[in-house]
């Protein structure tokens, strides 16, 4: 794992909320605040311009929102992981950020810690929800009836995503190299006709192949 610090972009309309991100974040050494946004337009222009490893994204905001904002990262910058922090918990907000691309789902009463390993877990690639938003994904999102397409193989790695690890992590539990853990997780997506992991790993709550 790189000693580089995880560069963070924060956005949100209210300046005092940022701020408050800020001195949480900031007694985390592995932590560099590297630009802030008030809104989705401008998180998009200082993304390509600061190139963040994870964008804390606030929902309401004016000019272009946060789900808005979020689906234009994911499909201008793949590589950037998105992190909703909102006070919205709303089943079809939850739903729609995820299906936009978001890595985390958190309210903004959060404390430092749950922020900052939101933060870790983002940029290893894995997924941290509120407890309460990944109940209402649960509920709301549809389960594909494509579970007997997947091998054995692509349900132990389903199974091993869900649980939140990341594909080096995979790698290391199965035993296989980590590209091929890469090429399961995308034909799991394929054949679960999903665009996120975090869908995906609904689809394993809703079979029971994790609690």
């Amino acid at each position: 794992m790189s000693d580089s610090p995880i560069k963070v972009l924060l956005v949100d309309d209210h300046g005092v909320v940022r701020q408050g991100m800020r001195l949480y974040l900031s007694a985390d050494p592995q932590i560099q605040i590297v630009g802030e946004a008030k809104n989705g337009q401008e998180a998009l222009e200082q993304v390509e311009k600061l190139a963040p490893n994870v964008v804390i994204m606030d929902l309401l905001m004016p000019v272009m929102d946060g789900i808005s904002a979020t689906r234009e990262i994911k499909r201008r910058f793949p590589e950037v992981e998105v992190v909703a922090v909102t006070s919205v918990l709303e089943d079809k907000k939850v739903v729609d950020a995820v299906q936009a691309g978001a890595m985390g789902y958190l309210l903004k009463d959060a404390d430092a810690t749950a922020l900052s390993e939101a933060i870790h877990a983002a940029n290893r690639g894995e997924v941290r929800l509120h407890p309460e938003a990944a109940k209402r994904l649960v509920r709301e999102v549809r389960t594909p009836q494509m579970r007997e397409a997947l091998t054995p193989r692509e349900t132990e790695v389903l199974r091993l995503l869900a649980k939140g690890l990341s594909n080096k992590a995979i790698a290391r539990e199965t035993g296989v190299e980590e590209r091929t853990v890469k090429a399961h997780v995308s034909s799991i997506m394929a054949k679960l006709e999903v665009s996120s992991r975090t869908q995906a790993a609904l689809f394993a709550l809703k079979e029971g192949l994790v609690e």
